[in-house]
């Protein structure tokens, strides 16, 4: 996940009111003049016709989604330059989007009511677009011959804070051996970490802190692979690219153990770890047309199966799911453009 080159309404009341429709597309014609990038748009979607420049900052997890819809696009449109930062879903609206510093924001999670009314202070209005499904994996050594499933208490108790944190593998499974647990996993930046609090660790309680933290997955990887007794957690899409260096863990939610794939994300089987991914474009960044197009090329590709799953290794959206962030987006084109 590295960086590479309250109002007293609810954030679902809040959305609601703002005119969304199934994706979310926050109201109001507002103008960001510090996105929007560069040459801005000079019409239409005729390959040469588009220039400009986009940024995009956010979510590790997304990362390698939008470098895929990057270079598709640019196969198009190459006079269109495209810059991906690697933030982190929470460091990126904190610092890039919500500042006006990008155009888009990458989520692992949906932005939160204190970070929509960052972007409504700068005259920001967010779009919200699911682009995929995640499968949040949980990663142990390749040695780790004592567990293959753990139950969502047990990783409850691995990821909890405060006084009482385990320290050993023992302390959660009487049945594992007395040796520390070694953790890895994302910073608090990361859209990952606070969906592993919510869904997880619960919202009432803290995520330790105490863990080896990297805004880059692959570090994840890394250092899970060189300890019998760590464990991390990460996008399913680090992992699809990793196996031979490390194991995946099944879940058992109360139903029994399931393991994380594709096909157990789709179906909703993998709880509570299947989890949408988003993007954020900036309504007003939306008025540029370079701009618009990628991000309409992004939802059209949102049902690719050989971009999103092959490639990249996430769920596609169905063809119903991708009607429905059109819809939202081109609303909120017209909003952009006033109309």
């Amino acid at each position: 996940m590295s960086d590479k080159s309250s109002s007293g309404v609810s954030r679902r009341k809040f959305l609601m009111g703002a005119g969304a429709s199934g994706a979310i597309a926050l109201a109001g014609c507002t103008k960001n003049p510090a996105a929007g990038g560069g040459s801005g748009g000079s019409g239409g979607g005729d390959g040469g016709g588009l220039s400009g420049s986009i940024s995009i900052s956010g979510s590790s997890t997304v990362f390698p989604l939008a470098q895929a819809i990057q270079e598709e696009f640019n196969k198009e449109y190459e006079d269109v330059g495209i810059n991906i930062k690697s933030t982190g879903s929470g460091g990126g609206f904190a610092n890039h989007f919500c500042p006006g510093k990008s155009d888009f924001n990458n989520a692992s999670r949906p932005i939160q009511e204190e970070e929509v009314t960052s972007c409504e202070n700068n005259d920001v209005t967010p779009v919200e677009l699911q682009v995929a499904t995640d499968a949040l994996t949980v990663v142990v050594n390749n040695n780790n011959d004592f567990v293959d499933c753990m139950t969502v208490d047990e990783l409850k108790q691995i990821w909890q804070g405060g006084n009482d944190k385990v320290t050993n593998w023992s302390d959660v499974n009487s049945d594992w051996p007395d040796e520390k647990i070694q953790l890895y996993g994302p910073t608090e930046a990361s859209g990952t970490l606070d969906y592993m609090h919510e869904a997880v660790v619960g919202e009432d309680n803290e995520h330790r802190m105490d863990h080896q933290a990297s805004e880059n997955d692959n570090s994840i990887i890394s250092g899970v692979k060189e300890s019998k007794y760590a464990l991390g957690y990460l996008g399913f899409s680090y992992y699809s690219k990793s196996k031979d260096e490390v194991k995946a863990l099944g879940i058992d939610n109360g139903n029994g153990c399931v393991k994380p794939s594709l096909e157990t994300a789709k179906s909703g089987e993998y709880k509570p770890l299947s989890r949408p991914l988003f993007t954020y474009p900036a309504q007003s960044a939306l008025s540029e047309d370079h701009i618009a197009e990628f991000a309409k090329f992004w939802v059209e590709q949102t049902t690719n199966q050989e971009i999103v799953a092959d490639s990249v290794g996430y769920v596609p959206l169905d063809d119903s799911q991708k009607e429905e962030q059109m819809n939202a987006l081109e609303e909120a084109i017209e909003k952009a453009n006033g109309n």
